[in-house]
C-alpha cells in the first residue's frame, strides 16, 4: 500500500489549513505588493503635470462664425493661459473659458440665458454672499457692462456677474478680486479680426 492510501478519507492535502496561516499568507502578500510598489516608486522621477493652452481666440472665432456672439477677454494678463472653452450652440447658447492665472489660480467666465443665482449655486457655492461690485473705469472703453454685482463664498472663491443682453455673464475663481476685476476690464463682444 502506498502513503496516499494510508492517508484517511475526507482529509486535506498534506498540509493542516487554518484561519492563521490564510492570515498570515495575506500580510505577506500585502506586505510584498507594498515594497514592489515603493520600490518602483524610488526610481519613478518626479513629473510636474503643465495644463496645455488652447488657443481660446480661435474657438471664439468659430462661435461668431456660426452666429453666437461671445463674450470673451481681448487679450490674457502676462503669463496667464487659457485651459480650456467650452461652447454649446441651440436655442439656449452657452460660452466657457477657463483660465490660470501666473500663480495656477482659476479664473473663468461663463456666459449662459439662466439666473445669477443659478451660476452661482452650479459654479461657485450655494451659499453665496453679495459682496462689494465693481465699477469698470471710465478709460475702458465700451464695456460688456459697466457695473458688476459681486459675490463671494466662505471657500475663498469669488465672482462678479452681470446682465449682457439677455444673458447673464459670471467672471468667478479662486484667483484674487483684482484678477477677476482685469478680465471684468478685458471682456469684449467685438468679432475677432
Amino acid at each position: 500500500m502506498n502513503a496516499q492510501q494510508a492517508q484517511p478519507p475526507g482529509r486535506p492535502g498534506r498540509y493542516q489549513r487554518s484561519a492563521v496561516g490564510l492570515v498570515t499568507s495575506l500580510v505577506v502578500t500585502v506586505v510584498a505588493i507594498g515594497g514592489l510598489l515603493y520600490f518602483m516608486g524610488v526610481f519613478r522621477p518626479d513629473f510636474e503635470v503643465k495644463p496645455e493652452a488652447v488657443d481660446y481666440v480661435e474657438t471664439v472665432r468659430s462661435a461668431q462664425q456660426s452666429g453666437l456672439t461671445p463674450v470673451y477677454p481681448t487679450a490674457l494678463p502676462d503669463g496667464w493661459i487659457a485651459t480650456g472653452v467650452d461652447v454649446t450652440p441651440g436655442d439656449d447658447p452657452v460660452f466657457m473659458i477657463r483660465m490660470l492665472t501666473d500663480r495656477g489660480k482659476f479664473v473663468a467666465v461663463r456666459q449662459e440665458d439662466a439666473s445669477v443665482g443659478a451660476l452661482l449655486g452650479k459654479w461657485v457655492d450655494e451659499k453665496t454672499e453679495a459682496v462689494e461690485g465693481y465699477t469698470v473705469p471710465a478709460d475702458v472703453r465700451r464695456p460688456v457692462a459697466r457695473d458688476w454685482k459681486g459675490y463671494a463664498d466662505a471657500g475663498g472663491d469669488s465672482a462678479y456677474a452681470a446682465e449682457v443682453g439677455d444673458e447673464t455673464v459670471l467672471v468667478f475663481g479662486s484667483a484674487s478680486r483684482t484678477d477677476l476685476q482685469a478680465i471684468v476690464d478685458a471682456l469684449v463682444t467685438t468679432p475677432v479680426g
